[in-house]
This record gives C-alpha cells, sequence and structure tokens, in this order.
C-alpha cells in the first residue's frame, strides 16, 4: 500500500465531499504561502497558493488510495478540474517544490510516499494577484446569498489558516471563523 497525503488550507478541510480519506484531517501540515486570492466561479474568494505570501500551517490527511494517479485524480475531480497543472504533487525521492519548503522532510517524518494538493493559482479579473484592499471592497459589495456564501467561507475556514488577508476581512467585515 502507497502512503499519499493530501494537503488542505480551505473548503478542502470542511467539505472533502467525494475525496478518498482514510484518516480525520491532522492539523501539522507543512508551511505553505497561501492567501485569499482566488475569485471563484461563484463569486467568493478562495484560498489558493500565493508565492509572496507567509506560509502558514495547514491540515492533512492519509488518503485512501493505491497510487498516486489515482490520487491526483480524486483530488481533480473534488476540485471540478481536469487540468493536471492543477493538482500539485510530489513523490518520494523527488526535488520538493519551491514553495513547500521542507516537503520532503515532513513527508518523510510522517512514512509518506507521496502528497498531494490543490494547485489552483491566484485569480481577480484576470489572472493575477488581488491586494487585500481589492478583496475587501469585492467581499463588502456583495449581497444576498453571494455574500452569505462568501462569509462562510472565511469562518469555516480552519482557525490556524492565519493570514494578513484573512486578519483585515475580519476586522473589516467581523468574518471571525465558526466555534468549533
Amino acid at each position: 500500500m502507497t502512503a499519499i497525503a493530501c494537503l488542505a488550507w480551505g473548503s478542502l478541510f470542511w467539505s472533502p465531499r467525494s475525496l478518498p480519506m482514510q484518516s480525520p484531517w491532522h492539523e501539522d501540515g507543512p508551511l505553505i504561502p497561501v492567501e485569499f486570492a482566488r475569485k471563484s466561479k461563484r463569486n467568493y474568494i478562495s484560498l489558493v497558493i500565493e508565492p509572496a505570501a507567509r506560509p502558514v500551517p495547514t491540515l492533512w490527511c492519509f488518503m485512501a488510495v493505491q497510487s498516486m494517479e489515482a490520487a491526483c485524480e480524486a483530488l481533480g475531480e473534488r476540485e471540478g478540474t481536469s487540468d493536471p497543472a492543477h493538482v500539485g504533487r510530489w513523490v518520494a525521492g523527488q526535488e520538493e517544490p519551491d514553495l513547500i519548503a521542507g516537503l520532503a522532510g515532513w513527508a518523510d517524518a510522517r512514512s509518506l510516499d507521496g502528497v498531494v494538493w490543490t494547485a489552483l493559482p491566484p485569480k481577480f479579473d484576470s489572472a493575477r494577484t488581488p491586494a487585500a484592499d481589492e478583496v475587501l471592497a469585492f467581499l463588502a459589495g456583495l449581497e444576498g446569498a453571494e455574500r452569505a456564501f462568501a462569509e462562510r467561507y472565511v469562518r469555516r475556514t480552519h482557525p490556524q489558516i492565519r493570514t494578513p488577508y484573512r486578519a483585515r476581512i475580519e476586522d473589516a467585515l467581523g468574518w471571525h471563523p465558526e466555534d468549533s
């Protein structure tokens, strides 16, 4: 059996849907630079890897899969993408990705053969990272069901995912983490 982990920092944590999980989420994932920097199709701002962001501790689970291909396919299906570039992967023995420093040592300490993660890029009105003020203005301008959905996304994000944009959102809009 291959030991493969899936990393999470956003909705995958509270809504894994069809993701084949073999364990609950663990809070001692590797440090990854993520930020609220992607306007989604449903008109909310989601967390994505942002190279200029401050790394935060992520979450992870063991996957109930037999191969890296199956892990990538399952995560891509959960994330609604068939683009292999949108599913990050690392296999033991490979050079670790620049954006996840220490991944090899972290994985080795957990006897993992591989790791997968969502690799959707930042996107705001084009393929760019928005400034915090742009994110705040966008979220503040939402109304009705769209605003409720965007608020729920921010509130449900695990409390350990402390980013500068999240702090600004909490201060300006009062969207603090939900009680666990």
